[in-house]
């Protein structure tokens, strides 16, 4: 129930890129259609080390709900939004400034660097608009409530869409119509998000009482967002060193590898809900003292997505060819093969991926950050350096079969640790 408003909430936020791409690649060209790729990587990188400090005060804020102590909650509110305000401004600078150097080190082709220099300025100018967003949907999730996310989600789309419509085909600004398009929707349903939690749950909202710094609380947001956000940084780290592996193929390559990963993106989602769904899960009962619980939850999560993945699979392959038709309708047959190639080598490996992110959230939810940390890590180690080993000979078919050998150690590193973590769900932990 907590993962299926996720899920959808996950499927919906793939819009936000892929309704840039397949606008731009429709009205500006296939140059600018591969930028979006490429900025995509970057982008998200920035992105999800935001999204990635609100997973980890997601936990916190999940926990105290559990407790039932809501003034710590407000307070936890205050820090967070405080705490994550600052930084998420810092990275927005630093995003800024680096942002040539960045790209001419992930080997941008000369005909695609200046619409993904044009596209990533705004969109690093208005990351506050990603962070608000995200914290403000932590505290409802965190609450329980995951459809009112949907929904504002949802309104931000419809306005994303709208926007880039009025911006690219009608005014022809190009990229910088489809980042300001992007930005402004977040900023959209970062406010609507806001005035529901203001007036419909006014006892999770920091007061003037709430406005104040304690060292330990503001110790455990720093832990659980940094370690969190390190989590997610390494992820994205890992696919910008592949994008520019790929990068080296050429266009048609970078044009088949954009294609696959928005394909990916909206089965990614599923792994993404359940390991949201899990920490949620997990958070609460481990705060409410829950333990038998917490254990079964961990079960049941585990065998729902084996199952999912189970059927994924062979629809990822059936339907590769329509899939990436869809996602750049002009591609050349040469495009197309590739991208095929790609989802078939891939597929088979998702069942790992999913009981590797279904595990993630469980090592979240009882607090041990660290362990999602290094499952992360090292699947991504292993991708990115079998890559670079692969992709000589096989292609983006030696991409996908890296990929598959990093979410193939997840297997054996979440088995391991699992068992380690039931001595951890004891009274005197909570």
């Amino acid at each position: 129930m907590l993962a299926v408003p996720l899920l959808l909430g996950d499927i919906l936020q793939q819009f936000y890129n892929t309704v840039d791409a397949v606008i731009i690649g429709r009205y500006v060209g296939e140059a600018a259609f591969a930028a979006v790729g490429i900025s995509g990587t970057l982008m998200n990188l920035f992105i999800f080390i935001i999204s990635g400090c609100c997973i980890g005060m997601t936990v916190l804020f999940a926990r105290f709900y559990g407790e039932g102590d809501r003034a710590k909650f407000r307070q936890e509110f205050f820090i967070a939004l405080s705490f994550g305000g600052l930084f998420t401004i810092f990275i927005s600078i630093v995003g800024v400034l680096l942002l040539p150097y960045i790209l001419k080190l992930m080997s941008t082709p000369d005909e695609a660097f200046y619409h993904a220099r044009s596209y990533l300025f705004i969109i690093f100018s208005g990351l506050i608009a990603t962070y608000l967003y995200n914290m403000f949907s932590a505290v409802l999730r965190a609450s329980g409530n995951t459809k009112s996310t949907l929904y504002f989600l949802f309104t931000g789309i419809i306005s994303n869409i709208f926007l880039d419509l009025l911006f690219v085909a009608v005014f022809e600004m190009g990229m910088h119509g489809a980042a300001l398009a992007t930005v402004m929707s977040q900023l959209i349903s970062a406010g609507l998000c806001f005035l529901y939690i203001y007036f419909t749950m006014p006892e999770l909202v920091f007061t003037r009482d709430d406005m104040k710094f304690d060292a330990g609380l503001l110790k455990a947001t720093f832990n659980y967002g940094s370690i969190s956000a390190l989590q997610q940084s390494s992820l994205h780290i890992g696919k910008i060193l592949v994008q520019s592996c790929v990068n080296g193929l050429g266009l048609s390559a970078i044009s088949a590898y954009t294609a696959t990963t928005r394909i990916e993106g909206y089965v990614n989602s599923l792994g993404v809900s359940g390991t949201q769904a899990q920490s949620i899960f997990t958070a609460q009962n481990y705060g409410a003292g829950k333990f038998e619980r917490v254990k079964k939850g961990a079960l049941s999560g585990t065998f729902m997505y084996i199952i999912l993945g189970a059927v994924l699979a062979p629809c990822m392959v059936i339907f590769s060819k329509p899939m990436i038709l869809l996602m750049l309708p002009e591609a050349d047959s040469a495009t197309v093969a590739e991208g095929c190639s790609y989802l078939m080598w891939l597929a088979p490996f998702y069942i790992f991926d999913y009981v590797g992110c279904i595990m993630s959230g469980y090592f979240r939810g009882i607090g041990k950050m660290n362990w999602a940390f290094y499952l992360t890590f090292g699947q991504v180690a292993l991708r990115v350096i079998f890559s670079y080993i692969l992709v000589s000979s096989m292609q983006l078919s030696g991409v996908a079969l890296a990929t598959g050998i990093g979410w193939t150690f997840a297997i054996i590193f979440v088995t391991t640790n699992y068992i380690r973590s039931r001595k951890y769900l004891k009274p005197s932990q909570s």
